[in-house]
């Protein structure tokens, strides 16, 4: 969909609308396409999805056991 600056100024709502609906929607400045109207991506992200369905994860903040530590500078 192809529409001028002043088309675009008075149907900005409805562009608007296009777009979100997947729809192309390109402004033009005279006869040359100048900008592109497209949709920011909407995510629900959400905290805690795995929560019960992971097994136990490290403490990376505990110091390692001797026997980890011995292994590591072994290496």
């Amino acid at each position: 969909m192809l529409f001028t600056i002043q088309k675009a100024k008075n149907q900005l709502p409805e562009l608007i609308d296009a777009a979100l609906a997947g729809e192309d929607v390109v402004i033009t400045i005279g006869t040359k396409p100048a900008v592109r109207l497209v949709a920011i991506p909407q995510y629900d992200f959400k905290l805690g999805v795995l929560e019960g369905k992971v097994g136990a994860t490290p403490d990376f903040l505990e110091p390692l056991s001797s026997d980890e530590l011995k292994a590591w500078e072994d290496r």
